[in-house]
């Protein structure tokens, strides 16, 4: 047996160190409490560093002698992943907008866009040098396109890219729309208008790189519409819950199921093989994709309304969720076996176990040492 699976079980133990169950017929109030969220977050955040570990080493595109398993269950599920925080994001800025008054007036872009950007661009810049140093040649021109984003130093800072734009969106909508609904809707047409561009490019062909940039990203307007009506929703939900259990549950196998068979038979690649209806087949499989990853979100949720998750770890890393998300994959590449996929790395960890464990020591430093920074520049209180 490989000691990679140790991970499951330690994962559960994570989660689920000091839950608490509701009782038959009572629900967890704080199901979309703040702290419930940021824990959900910090929870999903750890499950990314897998998944991204996994795709360095129980992928089935990777070389077959770099090949050792254990993770495989990881390797294609990060927009799932990545859709918990587009959820919770939309959800966020609906309820703060709602709870504090002049929220689009006092600093949002300060507080919402701008420690985005900074993060992101500090994060990429720190990539620089270890490409430089590890055998990359940047003319000029490459430079200039790393520093300024135009082309991805840190190629796991995409979700940087793009959120800011839809927290642009959020703000425009609801700062000048009397009507809610109609703000609503505007986002919503951002939002499709924006997959359906992704869906028409090909991959490396523009900034929108490949399909990561847009399948989960539909979870956004999602958790907006829900803050809007939660008070209408969650006592619905409460009172049919069981029903809701269980179609959840059946959904999310039979979305599985149609995930696979859009990718299989449908494909992002269309273009690999010259396929004429390249961009109807994207769309195809995006649909597979929406409808998979929204089920699993969904049913998550479901259990959180009966669960109460939170432990001191988890709200640790619910603090650092971001910065942990962007900083970790600079170790996945420096320890596996080439850095960004076509360099030389700093050093290859063969043993997997140890790979995983030195990725998370050091992401999590990086993180901490990413929130002091961050701190530091934008004035605000560093954690403890």
């Amino acid at each position: 047996m490989q000691l990679i699976y140790i991970v499951y079980p330690i994962l559960l133990v994570v989660l689920f160190w000091g839950a608490k169950v509701s009782k038959f017929g009572a629900f967890n109030e704080e199901a979309f409490s703040l702290r419930q969220m940021k824990a959900i977050q910090g929870f999903v955040a750890l499950l990314i560093m897998f998944h991204h570990c996994g795709q360095k080493t129980s992928a089935s595109w990777i070389d077959k002698k770099y090949y050792l398993g254990g993770l495989d269950m990881f390797v294609e599920i990060g927009f799932v992943l990545v859709t918990f925080f587009t959820f919770c994001s939309g959800y966020g800025l609906y309820k703060s907008f709602k709870t504090k008054p002049g929220y689009l007036n006092k600093g949002y872009f300060l507080k919402r866009i701008v420690p985005v950007v900074i993060l992101g661009y500090i994060v990429t810049w720190l990539y620089l040098p270890f490409r430089y140093l590890l055998g990359e040649t940047i003319s000029g021109k490459q430079l200039f396109f790393y520093l300024s984003g135009i082309k991805l130093c840190n190629p796991n800072s995409w979700y940087v890219c793009i959120i800011p734009f839809f927290y642009l969106c959020f703000y425009l909508a609801f700062k000048y729309c009397r009507n809610e609904k109609v703000a609503l809707t505007i986002v919503l047409l951002f939002t499709v208008a924006y997959q359906l561009l992704g869906t028409a490019v090909n991959h490396n062909d523009w900034w929108i790189t490949g399909e990561w940039w847009f399948n989960s990203i539909h979870l956004f307007v999602v958790g907006i519409f829900f803050a809007m009506f939660e008070d209408r929703i969650v006592p619905h939900i409460k009172k049919y819950y069981i029903v809701y259990l269980i179609a959840g549950v059946a959904l999310v196998f039979g979305a599985h199921k149609f995930w696979q068979y859009a990718r299989s038979a449908f494909s992002y690649y269309g273009e690999n093989w010259g396929a004429p209806d390249t961009v109807l087949r994207r769309r195809i499989t995006l649909a597979g994709d929406i409808l998979y990853s929204s089920s699993v979100v969904f049913v998550s949720f479901l259990l959180s309304m009966k669960i109460r998750i939170g432990n001191r770890f988890l709200a640790f890393m619910g603090k650092i969720t971001l910065e942990f998300y962007l900083i970790h994959g600079l170790f996945v590449e420096l320890f596996c076996f080439a850095f960004v996929g076509q360099l030389k790395s700093l050093y290859y960890i063969k043993n997997q176990l140890l790979f995983v464990a030195v990725v998370f020591v050091l992401g999590i430093a990086g993180a901490y040492l990413l929130k002091q920074l961050m701190g530091l520049v934008l004035g605000r209180n560093r954690i403890k």
